[in-house]
């Protein structure tokens, strides 16, 4: 989908307030609402808008610990990649796991409760994940900045 300046308009707007209200929206990107409500219709069914969803506190839910786990599997064999990534999707204290190239196979991103949570994971599940070979953690000691909008460029 070819993007033009009033749907990286309405991607820039939809990404810092999700809730706003068509009518609002439409305002502010100079369209009628309901020609609004089609553009946005169209960009969900493009896959441009993927879904919507709030972002919760992860202090206000008991998860304000971040870990960063590095992940190298004893080989690159296509059945050891896909058992190690249909078991870490289990994981529900895993909210990324990312394929890289470099050194490390994986990475991830945990949001857990503590340095104390974090060890039991670890011994309870992250060591016995197939196929891993190593796994290097990094506590994040803290946040100094994290975005969820994406910088949006006209096609």
């Amino acid at each position: 989908m070819q993007l033009d300046a009033t749907d990286t308009a309405i991607l820039t707007h939809l990404q810092a307030d999700g809730r706003m209200a068509n009518a609002e929206l439409a305002e502010r990107v100079g369209l009628s609402a309901s020609a609004c409500h089609r553009r946005v219709r169209a960009l969900e069914s493009a896959g441009v808008i993927a879904g919507y969803a709030a972002l919760v506190d992860p202090d206000a839910v008991r998860r304000g610990l971040t870990v960063i786990v590095l992940a190298t599997l004893e080989n690159q064999r296509r059945e050891t990649l896909e058992r190690f990534e249909a078991a870490v999707a289990e994981i529900e204290d895993v909210m990324e796991c990312r394929l890289t190239t470099g050194a490390e196979d994986y990475i991830l991103r945990l949001q857990v409760r503590d340095a104390r949570d974090y060890e039991r994971l670890h011994r309870e599940r992250l060591s016995g994940l197939p196929g891993v070979a190593r796994l290097i953690s990094n506590i994040a000691m803290r946040t100094v900045f994290a975005r969820t909008a994406l910088p949006v460029e006209q096609a």
